[in-house]
């Protein structure tokens, strides 16, 4: 099992710091590779509200995740660096394809490329969007992904699409990744599920999983890839997972306790531990090994934590430091 962390860099992100500064986002990603998580991961919106999570209303904004991670990557130097995800609408594939080879160049080849359908009906307002149907998103995704799959090589691609067209197009130097960086579509419907199955090297889905309902998830996924005749065990499957480890019980409640003191908007004031710790990854050291082998034996290649109350946030680096200590012996 790998593991890789949620980077901050929302205005949420850090108890007591907004705006937040670049200087934070660098020093919690050294501090990440530092403790051994081998991959760390940004997502992509415009801006964000917390209010669906129970925090406060209110947009919440947030750094861009391609130049973002271009700037990490001058800072950390083993760690993989990924898109969890890219919204497909906020860029032109094309162009998209053109940025993430760059990308892939100043990382010296340690990319991945999350890109998923989008959901948040801000993001596409941004971009003068109406937010389009389900199935009008999927499409737009598979031919974001056709572009992107010609592309990341050098081309040439050609695609006249609805929402991407490129015609004869070259894209040089290519990315140093060879055939191209690994590519993994994030989400969880069936027709998405189908799309992985179809175009993607790897799955994504996040932030709260309960065993029993994740089996279900692929199982869909499995049978997606048998009817396109494809072995399932080639899709990467990465999980992202709230994440809070204690040496102990007793100390386990003490930093949830803090944890819930600082949570934007007291968001969790009414949640007690034992409600918040389902579908998260939870425990005591002993508690998180189980969790651990029982997401590997679902076939999770990667479980993606992030530290905190919200996606891309964390606590506290003490809290950090423990959760890594309890996965590196898990």
């Amino acid at each position: 099992m790998q593991f890789g962390l949620a980077l901050p860099h929302y205005d949420f992100s850090i108890p007591g710091e907004s705006p937040l500064r670049f200087e934070t986002i660098a020093a919690h990603a050294s501090a990440a590779e530092a403790l051994g998580f081998e991959s760390l991961w940004v997502s992509d919106h415009v801006s964000l509200s917390i209010e669906r999570y129970g925090g406060p209303p209110g947009e919440q904004f947030a750094y861009e995740p391609l130049t973002t991670l271009a700037a990490v990557a001058g800072v950390v130097s083993g760690s993989r660096l990924g898109t969890l995800v890219l919204s497909e609408a906020l860029r032109p594939a094309g162009v998209l394809a053109k940025a993430l080879t760059t990308l892939d160049r100043l990382c010296r080849g340690r990319l991945d490329i999350g890109i998923g359908a989008g959901w948040y009906a801000p993001d596409f307002e941004a971009v003068g969007l109406a937010v389009p149907s389900p199935g009008q998103r999927l499409a737009r995704l598979r031919e974001a992904l056709a572009v992107l799959d010609s592309l990341l090589p050098g081309g040439p691609a050609t695609l006249n699409g609805k929402a991407h067209v490129v015609r004869g197009a070259m894209n040089l130097p290519p990315a140093l990744q060879s055939p191209r960086p690994p590519i993994f579509v994030g989400g969880k419907g069936d027709r998405l599920l189908g799309l992985v199955a179809e175009m993607a090297d790897g799955w994504n889905t996040c932030w709260v999983w309960t065993p029993d309902d994740y089996r279900h998830r692929v199982a869909v996924l499995d049978r997606a890839c048998e009817d396109r005749g494809r072995d399932p065990a080639t899709v990467r499957r990465t999980l992202g997972l709230y994440a809070l480890a204690g040496e102990d019980e007793r100390d386990l409640t003490a930093r949830y306790e803090r944890m819930r003191q600082t949570a934007p908007g007291g968001m969790l004031d009414r949640v007690p531990l034992e409600q918040w710790r389902v579908g998260r990854l939870v425990g005591t050291p002993d508690q998180l090994a189980e969790q651990v082998a029982g997401w590997a034996a679902l076939g999770v290649a990667e479980l993606i934590v992030s530290a905190g109350p919200l996606p891309f946030s964390i606590s506290g680096l003490e809290d950090l430091e423990v959760l890594a200590g309890a996965l590196r012996s898990a």
